[in-house]
């Protein structure tokens, strides 16, 4: 729970930093680069159906989640090619793109979709050479290349489709973390690699990552492109594509241009498609001095493509080195990510814990090393892959193993949602998926994992509730335009709001950082339930959106505003 204890408590990590931020900058010069609120998911079977619609007056009114969706989209493809290199998305939509971006972000990995894992798809391998664990292992596995391309597209046809984007918005999931392979970009991206010989399999995989995308956007589900698998390998897994276990990023220069090559591509193709949430640079790398310097390149290259890309998320995994990238993502201004990964699994003494030890452990320990990286780090920390694995032995040692697991679970999703400003489950699907109830979400939903996660009333808003959050938002004065929202419209309605300072219309604020700060965060709360949302990275927020040199009071308060209108549109679930 996000409580002004708490952040005045993480504004002392900020003053110290005071004299490497700038906080009016949207992103942070090369040389200063090289020196969340708890959401109650209830356990319920309440309808949780996506288009939520009531009749108001004789009209139909719209949910808050359809609000995202373009309603001049229909069930294209957006690139039908393997010559498609421009995605035919919708104009940009600036207000849209910023609550896509900036609230918290409840998620899930679309995990051996594009990028294959043997323990998560094995049926895909069983005409796989070598050692049969990798994405390459398959593709030049079949007897040829035909064989391989119509084997790889049939599954990415069918494994997901637009139902299952329908499916996740309906349990109010807002991102994907979608984890691809530099081969999907094309035949061109494969020159060079061990994927050259193989480059023709992959003639259509780009334009199914765009679609992929594109179905995102028709539920108002954003997406996190995460490469998964770089030319070289950044860790020498399986995962990353290939099954030799060399890791050939870092050391040879190479690799080290082929995978900024594709990172700037992905940026250029991807930064003014709206719900794009932002690009994570590489997946569990190799942590090392190394990875230091890619990301400091790569981030400034990224930034320096246009306008767009230097506003663009960028996501970096820590390498399983929480404190080094904690430390990096606090000199930074600009909005960098910290991805940090949680498993109880994989490690001798994970295996043999108990359960209920691991959960007591994830309630103290955990929390507290989150919550102070997230601190130090003005809260741009993700936690982009978790489960509810547990191993035979931690369950065997509970006299309830089913209660232990959803105990285990519901205590990482309290944590997460407490410390991080968004997470995504590992992963959504597997073959014998309702038989995993540990790694695979559709099973876990309504088991060990809540029936919805819906920040709000635990359903999509409905029309009679964004009425009277308008109605809220029409009383509330700032002194910025929040969002684009019209200031000059006609506030002299007023309603009965039992909030800390008068911020309506009629009271001027100017000067007063107390109230000013308030009364943005009221309004930006209001703003976000528009869209059946939260603010998630509520400092980058400030310093984006909001702009300006804000002081330490200002962005107290303004959390204090935001917490009292995320609890006013709560109140109005009764209705």
């Amino acid at each position: 729970m996000v409580t002004r204890a708490h952040f005045f408590a993480c504004l002392l990590w900020s003053s110290l930093q005071n004299s490497v931020r700038s906080s009016d900058s949207i992103f942070s010069s090369h040389e200063r680069a090289l020196s969340g609120t708890y959401n109650s998911y209830a356990f319920d079977t309440s309808n949780t159906s996506y288009q939520d619609t009531q009749l108001d007056n004789g009209n139909q009114t719209e949910s808050s989640v359809s609000k995202l969706v373009d309603p001049g989209l229909s069930n294209s493809p957006f690139c039908d090619d393997s010559q498609c290199l421009r995605p035919e998305f919708p104009s940009f939509d600036y207000q849209k793109a910023v609550i896509y971006r900036y609230r918290h972000q409840p998620s899930v990995n679309l995990g051996s979709w594009f990028v294959h894992e043997q323990w998560m798809t094995p049926s895909m391998f069983k005409q796989a050479s070598g050692k049969q664990m990798s994405e390459y292992d398959i593709a030049s596995g079949c007897d040829s290349i035909a064989d391989a391309q119509s084997l790889l597209e049939e599954h990415w046809d069918t494994f997901i489709t637009e139902a299952d984007f329908e499916y996740l918005a309906s349990l109010g999931i807002n991102t994907v973390r979608l984890p691809i392979g530099y081969w999907n970009l094309g035949p061109n991206f494969c020159t060079g690699t061990p994927f050259a010989a193989v480059a023709a399999v992959y003639e259509n995989a780009w334009s199914r990552v765009i679609r992929a995308i594109g179905w995102g956007l028709l539920y108002g589900i954003g997406v996190l492109v995460d490469l998964h698998g770089a030319p070289g390998s950044q860790n020498g897994q399986p995962h990353s594509g290939i099954s030799d276990g060399l890791t050939g990023l870092f050391s040879d220069p190479d690799n080290w241009t082929k995978t900024q090559d594709v990172l700037i591509f992905l940026a250029e193709q991807l930064c003014n498609v709206t719900n794009v949430v932002g690009i994570e640079l590489l997946n569990e790398p190799q942590d090392s001095d190394a990875l230091v310097q890619f990301y400091t390149e790569t981030i400034y290259m990224i930034r320096n493509v246009s306008s767009s890309t230097a506003s663009l998320p960028i996501y970096i995994h820590d390498g399983f080195n929480l404190g080094r990238y904690s430390d990096y993502v606090s000199q930074r201004s600009d909005f960098v990510v910290q991805d940090s990964h949680q498993y109880y699994v994989y490690t001798p003494s994970d295996a043999s814990e108990p359960a209920s030890s691991h959960t007591a452990d994830i309630k103290s320990q955990v929390h507290d090393v989150l919550s102070n990286a997230s601190c130090h780090q003005h809260g741009n920390l993700y936690v982009g892959e978790w489960s509810c694995a547990l191993t035979p032995e931690s369950l065997g040692q509970e006299s309830d193993p089913n209660w232990s697991r959803r105990d285990f679970c519901t205590a990482q999703m309290q944590v997460f949602n407490s410390d991080a400003s968004g997470w995504a489950f590992w992963s959504y699907k597997k073959e014998n998926c309702m038989d995993d109830r540990g790694w695979c979400f559709r099973a876990a939903v309504g088991t060990c994992l809540p029936s919805n996660f819906f920040f709000y009333c635990n359903k999509p808003l409905s029309g009679q509730h964004i009425q009277s959050v308008e109605r809220m938002l029409s009383c509330t004065t700032t002194e910025m335009d929040l969002l684009g929202r019209d200031l000059t419209q006609n506030q002299t309605e007023t309603t009965a709001q039992d909030t800390q300072y008068d911020c309506s219309a009629s009271s001027s604020s100017q000067g007063d950082d107390e109230k000013t700060g308030y009364c943005d965060g009221l309004a930006t709360a209001q703003k976000f339930a528009l869209y059946d949302s939260k603010l998630g990275f509520v400092q980058q927020y400030i310093t984006d959106i909001v702009g300006g040199d804000r002081s330490d009071t200002y962005r107290a308060l303004f959390v204090e505003g935001l917490l009292a209108g995320e609890q006013m549109v709560s109140n109005l679930c009764p209705l």
